[in-house]
């Protein structure tokens, strides 16, 4: 047996009756010869930490727009932490975590530059409309490795299409992923950043403790007991629930939607953030109308197998920028640059 059937043979042993088995995945677009150590959502969450996609996560905003503190998260950090959390509430239902953790690593790889603000102007811009999850399936499918994309299979994909929720309901039938690993990381997403933005919030200034709904603070008094306790909160009531879904108690979900509210009025969505979100707003359509005129300059970073259409072409670059590039590219071609004189 090579090392890969090992371990394939162990999960069945040992990993609960409902969880997603390595041997039993639905496979991949364009079949492939499996590898003798990796099993195949080892091997996809490989492909993730080494694409270009998920390097570009550090340089792109979670909540504050470029943040020059060396303490604000940023994609990259919000994705480490969700996979953290995600792996943890796998473990401790023995469902696969390496197929949660694939996800997890993948689900952002989408995003625009300048966070949410990003994504509204391309959703306002392009012809086609926009969204950060679809686009994170087209960089896995498509943009990455020059057009052949990375060939993940349909549980990994799956997962990443299904993870966002938007200002939705966290659990929705609608949406749900096929897999409960794909179901841990939608809810992993939603513990992540209303702890962490929260935490950015009140380092920043932009809130104070005393405003935080009381609720939330009932539940633990620090950062990590919070997450803890919402954690623990979701592993018992998977349990509870038969392993038919993944969720958490009607009082939990309550203060998660309560908390993801107040974040949303307060944070996101604050005068301060639209202030901002305006400039960033300025020049990514500036951005965007310039590329549409000179193509020319978009179409060498593409291949014709990633090529479709002018327009998304220039989106596929936009939403690939990070908000350094942006800015560098929107100085470069919109600002008058010093002259050199000798």
């Amino acid at each position: 047996m090579t090392i890969r059937e090992q371990t394939e043979e162990i999960e069945k042993q040992i990993l609960h009756p409902k969880a997603c088995l390595s041997s039993q995945s639905k496979g991949r677009q364009r079949k492939e010869k499996e590898d003798d150590i990796r099993t195949c959502f080892q091997r996809d969450r490989d492909r993730i930490i080494h694409s270009k996609a998920f390097r570009r996560l550090k340089h792109k905003t979670q909540v504050f727009l470029a943040p020059k503190g060396d303490h604000y998260r940023t994609r990259l950090t919000h994705t480490l932490e969700v996979s953290q959390i995600a792996r943890t509430i796998a473990r401790a239902l023995r469902l696969n975590e390496d197929l949660t953790e694939a996800i997890a690593l993948g689900h952002d790889l989408g995003h625009t530059p300048f966070g949410h603000a990003g994504e509204d102007v391309l959703r306002e811009i392009y012809p086609g409309g926009f969204k950060h999850y679809e686009q994170s399936l087209r960089v896995v499918d498509v943009l990455e490795r020059n057009g052949q994309g990375l060939n993940l299979t349909q549980e990994v994909r799956d997962g990443i299409v299904k993870h966002s929720k938007g200002k939705g309901a966290i659990f929705s039938p609608r949406d749900k992923s096929e897999t409960l690993e794909g179901q841990i990381v939608r809810v992993s997403d939603v513990i992540a950043y209303v702890n962490h933005d929260l935490d950015d919030s009140i380092r920043a200034g932009v809130l104070k403790r005393s405003g935080i709904p009381s609720d939330f603070l009932k539940i633990g008094e620090t950062h990590a007991k919070r997450i803890g306790a919402m954690v623990r909160d979701v592993i018992d009531n998977s349990s509870l629930a038969g392993y038919k879904e993944v969720k958490m108690s009607e009082s939990m979900k309550e203060i998660t939607h309560s908390l993801r509210d107040f974040l949303y009025k307060n944070v996101y969505e604050s005068e301060s953030s639209k202030k901002e979100f305006k400039k960033a707003r300025k020049i990514l359509l500036d951005l965007y109308n310039y590329y549409m005129e000179h193509t020319e300059e978009v179409f060498k970073e593409f291949t014709k197998e990633t090529i479709n259409g002018k327009e998304r072409m220039v989106c596929d670059f936009i939403a690939g920028m990070t908000d350094r590039f942006a800015l560098i590219m929107y100085e470069k071609l919109f600002l008058p640059q010093p002259w050199l004189v000798f």
